[in-house]
């Protein structure tokens, strides 16, 4: 969960990451790479649909509007950037915009390793996952741009996340799905 202080600027825009992610544990964009689906609980206050499940990213706030994008793959982070009515804008890692039911939102925070880094499908670039929350701990794993990470906590700037079957710390500064400094608990 994120230090959230209503009264200031960082801790609005924590909550706005956080309730970004919320999308990111229903859907991706099409054509991401990486796995199938993976299956994540709804969380409270959903309308409690099967998860995962395909939704569409719409041009405006409502059903009329026409689909801009349909989401496959569960688990991306996006950041919302707007809010309407039941409606919440959302922007994705490569910038991607559109509108989407708040209902398809859920808490769970996740982030892309370096997806700056990710140039025509194929990547060279890739962020070490330490043992510990410093420089000189021991590497684990070197996790390749464009991977998903699930956030456990973030704090000084270093985030400890979950990769497949590997734990771990990563800088903060290689992750698209956190503000720069901010914490989470």
């Amino acid at each position: 969960m994120c230090k959230f202080n209503p009264g200031r600027r960082d801790g609005w825009l924590s909550h706005r990451l956080l309730v970004g992610c919320l999308l990111g544990a229903a859907v991706a964009i099409v054509g991401a790479s990486g796995a199938g689906a993976q299956a994540v609980p709804d969380a409270p206050g959903t309308n409690g649909l099967q998860v995962p499940r395909r939704v569409s990213l719409r041009q405006g706030p409502s059903a009329e509007h026409p689909t801009a994008w349909v989401f496959k793959r569960t688990g991306l982070p996006v950041e919302i950037v707007e809010e309407v009515e039941v409606w919440r804008k959302v922007r994705d890692a490569s910038g991607t915009e559109g509108w989407v039911h708040k209902s398809l939102l859920s808490s769970r925070r996740t982030a892309l390793v370096l997806p700056w880094e990710l140039k025509g499908g194929s990547t060279q670039a890739s962020a070490t996952l330490r043992d510990d929350d410093r420089e000189s701990a021991r590497a684990i794993a070197q996790v390749e741009a464009g991977v998903l990470a699930s956030i456990i906590n973030c704090e000084r700037g270093w985030c400890r996340v979950s990769v497949g079957d590997y734990r771990g710390y990563i800088e903060q500064s290689k992750l698209w799905g956190t503000y720069p400094n901010e914490q989470i608990k």
